[in-house]
């Protein structure tokens, strides 16, 4: 297969470009990463309507990946609870090397084909769930083999690639390929690879947990109240809702505990 994310940059000599102009290359490259999102949204309709229906009838949504592509995984699923308030165990992102490698990479690590199983199996995956592998590359060991091994447990899979015709897409049920292109610093995927990565992350989770009923209008009504910030917000919800003053609508939501609740409750008082 051709790597175009491991292409040689279109620009040379970076360390005597003026700030400005490394500056402005980036940005310029940067606005071709939604483009190509955009033409994977075929693909990434099919995969959020497969993760959502499992997810309808019980099932979780897994994450597998190694360096930038695991620490996306693990960032998209650490926040859903505190966005849609699901459990922390509904969406779970696995990094190769274990939660140290989020922090500090973790020598050849992606290069075990068995190990992303074995950590799916903690968590008792099964034919309810649906597994996502997140490779840059395409080509991650650590993605084949979970992908393929979930295969043959007959679990969905998908993933997300920025290569055309790489393995880890040819083990993928419902693969998602965008394609980005030579990277600003040659090979450095964290770059656009990643930023592609992330934008097909937050569209595959948020309209998920939208068709699990978890936003109401364009509200987030069931978010975690975990700081002063998400309090306020949260109580100008209930007051949108409900017609209620702010200090009676911070007082029934922080009663129920969500804005969904509070609202509910007095709704069915009236």
């Amino acid at each position: 297969m051709e790597r175009t994310t491991e292409k040689d940059s279109h620009y040379n000599n970076l360390e005597q470009m003026p700030v400005s102009e490394i500056l402005k290359n980036i940005n310029k490259e940067d606005h071709s990463v939604a483009d190509a999102v955009a033409e994977a949204l075929p693909q990434i309709e099919k995969l959020v309507e497969i993760t959502a229906e499992k997810m309808k009838n019980g099932g979780r949504l897994f994450y597998i990946g190694a360096g930038t592509s695991g620490r996306l995984g693990v960032v998209d699923a650490s926040e859903c609870p505190p966005t849609f308030g699901v459990p922390f165990d509904m969406v779970v992102g696995l990094i190769a090397g274990g939660d140290g490698a989020i922090r500090k990479a973790v020598e050849f690590a992606e290069d075990d084909m068995t190990q992303a199983w074995r950590d799916l199996s903690v968590y008792q995956v099964s034919e309810r769930d649906v597994v996502v592998g997140i490779a840059a590359s395409g080509t991650t060991p650590y993605v084949i083999g979970g992908l393929r091994k979930a295969n043959e447990k007959n679990i969905v899979t998908g993933c997300i690639v920025c290569n055309t015709g790489s393995p880890v897409a040819a083990e993928a049920k419902y693969p998602v390929e965008v394609i980005t292109g030579p990277e600003f610093v040659t090979g450095s995927t964290r770059m656009k690879a990643g930023t592609a990565q992330k934008l097909v992350l937050n569209m595959l989770s948020t309209a998920v947990m939208i068709q699990l009923g978890r936003i109401k209008g364009n509200k987030m009504v069931d978010m975690q109240l975990t700081n002063n910030k998400l309090v306020d917000r949260g109580t100008r919800m209930v007051m949108n809702y409900t017609g209620l003053n702010e200090t009676a609508a911070a007082e029934l939501l922080m009663k129920y505990g969500s804005v969904r609740r509070a609202v509910e409750v007095h709704m069915q008082g009236e």
